[in-house]
């Protein structure tokens, strides 16, 4: 028989802290546990940043994908009772500044599209791109980061990285296996560039798995002491987790032309006969290194009236010719490594006009030399410049 509570009870039950309230049911929908997580990523950005979301072109496209989603939650009644015990910041009742949407703003799908993320259908108000709790916790696991105090020495990678995909020396594409994380390597998830900087010996967890302690750098200058199962985990979570490829020429050339050889082209070295200052003064580590594919002889005749070759003649000091190679993409290869000593001078156009030539470099013969050779043998990739010792080294060392 069941037991009814007098006054009494009730405030003795009361003086305990129970609530005598009763339970709603802790089971939700689909739907609306996809509303309370894309609310709670909002209110994580509230208590991060310090503000609501804005809308700018200049802001963080996540930035204005959350305000663009909290100005819907307060608009459906629906979604706005469902989040209203969770709104611990004002979010929902316009004590917080509200944000306004301009009429021509991008909505959720337009955003996800600009972050390449493909949008089955249009249904914006139930929030269907919102990362499910497993999604969020792997995030999170990526999340937990610190300011990175040296990261002016990885700045320059990320940047380079990004002009390599930019050029398409570099592709991202799906990651698939945990043996992919290596030192030196680089990936995207929770949409940032992540950088492999450090991989501590690897051992076995209790289920008998390989691990290993990880230092990983991020573009936006943190960085996270992670194990490498949880930023596997992670990019597993992300839909738009990525793995950035090696820098690559692709198929390489040979040194012999065989029979279903295309011919692609010719790397050439150049020297100048510039009387510019800083010419003059280091004729012997100044060179173009270009790509043609027309005869080298002509592309270099009337040097003395073209920027390209600093007005002034030039010694042809070397030439590779090219099969089977993307042009393009062996020059943004040849200028990713050298790109630290390109040479940066000014000079004028037969018309007066100011120009800075491309393609010009403060590097000995003999290095250019070496490189090409490291292409020929498919170790390139590997390598860097040093300015310093005047010679290649193994980026990982």
């Amino acid at each position: 028989m069941a037991k009814t509570f007098t006054d009494e009870d009730d405030a003795l039950l009361a003086e305990l802290g129970v609530d005598l309230e009763p339970k709603r049911s802790g089971v939700r929908t689909a739907r609306e546990e996809r509303i309370i997580a894309g609310f709670e990523e909002v209110q994580r950005f509230v208590d991060e940043k310090g503000h609501l979301p804005r809308h700018s072109d200049e802001g963080d496209i996540f930035e204005r994908l959350y305000a663009v989603r909290l100005n819907r939650l307060r608009e459906q009644v629906d979604c706005r009772e469902l989040c209203a015990p969770l709104d611990r910041q004002g979010l929902l009742d316009g004590s917080a500044r509200q944000t306004a949407v301009p009429d021509n703003e991008l909505d959720d799908d337009a955003l996800l599209a600009e972050l390449g993320i493909e949008v089955d259908t249009p249904a914006i108000t139930e929030l269907r791109h919102v990362r499910s709790s497993a999604q969020r916790k792997a995030a999170e696991e990526v999340a937990n980061r610190n300011a990175c105090t040296d990261f002016d020495q990885f700045k320059p990678l990320f940047e380079q990285v990004q002009r390599e995909l930019d050029t398409g020396l570099r592709e991202t594409r799906p990651f698939e296996l945990k043996a992919e994380i290596e030192k030196g390597r680089f990936f995207i998830v929770g949409g940032q560039k992540a950088y492999v900087a450090e991989k501590g010996e690897q051992t076995l967890t209790d289920q008998g798995r390989t691990d290993a302690r990880l230092r990983v750098i991020f573009d936006n200058g943190t960085e996270s002491n992670m194990l490498m199962r949880s930023l596997q985990r992670a990019l597993n979570k992300d839909e738009a987790g990525r793995r950035i490829t090696d820098p690559a020429a692709g198929p390489l050339f040979a040194g012999e032309l065989e029979e279903n050889d295309q011919a692609s082209g010719t790397i050439y070295v150049l020297r100048s006969q510039s009387d510019h200052p800083m010419v003059a003064a280091n004729r012997e580590l100044v060179h173009k290194i270009g790509v043609t594919n027309n005869d080298v002889k002509q592309r270099i005749k009337g040097a003395h009236l073209q920027t390209t070759f600093l007005m002034a003649d030039v010694e042809l000091v070397a030439t590779y010719k090219l099969y089977n190679i993307s042009r393009s993409k062996l020059e943004a290869l040849i200028h990713r490594i050298f790109g630290s000593v390109r040479l940066d001078i000014q000079i004028q156009d037969r018309f007066g006009r100011p120009v800075v030539p491309e393609e010009w470099f403060m590097v000995p013969f003999f290095v250019i030399d070496e490189a090409v050779e490291r292409i020929k043998d498919g170790t390139i990739t590997n390598y860097i410049y040093d300015p310093k010792s005047a010679r290649l080294v193994d980026r990982g060392a």
